[in-house]
């Protein structure tokens, strides 16, 4: 089958934070009980809530369909705890001691962009926890199969570029790619392979900003190096707080590149606001896994989920709600893998083992959270028209192969 992706314990405690309660892993806890605890970690407060606003909507939704659908451990009561992050790395690290050492929960569902803060700790101390991220941060803990994080999306290898960025840039007549990056490692190196992708296509390497903080819309001098590039494609690795506003100053300006991809701002957030909507028109978005515009059984049962308990209009999930359907389901799934009652040890040691999570349909085959390797890369692009997300060129993903790396 072929792989898809879809980015000494005193010693160890030392390193990571004296207040740390060493030898303490968090561990041996278990979902006996009517009860079961789980935290949700993400930015609730700073500059990147606003793209995370969704994050514990998107969680909450999966777990009350799980409990209408009857699901195997649906008898068991499941209660969130929100952890900010504060947009910061020392926050998500805070949050994650705040919810090991003093919330105990039994796992962590953990949506953040600075979720590299807290990797050191909760690979050690808290190495008893089953966490359920994003895997999207650019933490090199999520490259390490054997420890206790469990990625929602095929962990990034910026070490290796694959063809999908690139044949995408290229269908649609790109000569000159520019990008742009916020100032936090996933999102560098996310857009460096979408650069070197763009380049193994053929396409030329124009005006480049790798260091836009958080929330900024300040982007005078952005558009200017795009248009001085003479860049005709844009690849955007930021949030649309920022891309929107880079988009209006080119228009502004008259200029009209073929085409502006944007890794982010895919889903219902965008649609209900109409200044949004407008300003987002012929951009294309992508997502690594099946949209709703894709309809099959897991896209009709999440969009049903978001509508009923995350009151949403559409049903389409943005980035973060996705992400925290995703953990949520994947925390459900080992559960139920491992048994309603198990010890946390042993929703790490078999959720690792198994290989038939699959997102609840999201994906088109099962991950296997032994290796991140991967031997395709598969994107679908949707492009914005009117108030409808339109899936570029069909309604199937655009699967990459490995050039190097």
């Amino acid at each position: 089958m072929r792989k898809r992706g879809i980015t000494a314990i005193g010693a160890a405690c030392a390193v990571v934070l004296a207040v740390s309660a060493c030898g303490d892993d968090g561990g041996g806890g278990t979902a006996a009980g009517d009860t079961v605890k789980l935290g949700i970690l993400t930015s609730l407060s700073g500059p990147n809530s606003a793209a995370f606003k969704g994050t514990v909507s998107g969680a909450e939704a999966r777990l009350a369909a799980y409990e209408e659908d009857g699901g195997k451990c649906a008898d068991k009561k499941f209660e969130t705890v929100e952890a900010d992050d504060q947009s910061n790395a020392q926050g998500a690290l805070t949050a994650s001691q705040k919810l090991i050492q003093q919330d105990k929960v039994y796992s962590i569902l953990a949506v953040s962009s600075f979720f590299y803060g807290a990797t050191p700790f909760l690979t050690t101390v808290g190495k008893g926890t089953p966490i359920m991220g994003g895997g999207f941060d650019g933490a090199k803990e999520w490259q390490n199969t054997k420890n206790n994080l469990f990625p929602a999306i095929p962990v990034p290898n910026y070490s290796k570029t694959y063809t999908t960025a690139g044949e995408y840039l290229k269908s649609v007549g790109g000569t000159k790619v520019a990008g742009v990056a916020y100032e936090s490692p996933s999102s560098q190196q996310g857009l460096e392979a979408s650069m070197r992708s763009a380049e193994a296509a053929g396409l030329k390497r124009g005006y480049v900003n790798t260091t836009v903080p958080f929330g900024s819309t300040d982007v005078g001098a952005i558009v200017l190096g795009i248009i001085q590039s003479k860049a005709d494609v844009v690849q955007f690795g930021i949030n649309p707080d920022t891309s929107f506003a880079i988009v209006a100053g080119l228009k502004q300006a008259g200029y009209t590149p073929k085409a502006i991809i944007s890794a982010t701002g895919y889903g219902n957030d965008l649609l209900e606001s109409a200044p949004a909507v407008q300003a987002g028109q012929g951009v294309t978005f992508t997502t690594g896994w099946a949209p709703n515009e894709v309809k099959n059984e897991g896209t009709e049962r999440m969009a049903k989920a978001l509508k009923d308990h995350a009151g949403s209009k559409s049903g389409i999930p943005g980035f973060s709600q996705t992400m925290g359907w995703m953990t949520a389901d994947m925390f459900l799934h080992g559960l139920e893998v491992a048994g309603c009652d198990a010890e946390q040890a042993k929703v790490i040691s078999d959720l690792r083992a198994d290989k038939t999570w699959d997102a609840d349909g999201l994906y088109p085959s099962p991950r296997d959270f032994t290796t991140i390797d991967a031997d395709e890369q598969c994107q679908y692009f949707l492009k914005l028209k009117g108030s409808a997300f339109v899936p570029e060129p069909n309604a199937a993903p655009l699967c990459g192969k490995v050039v190097s790396g």
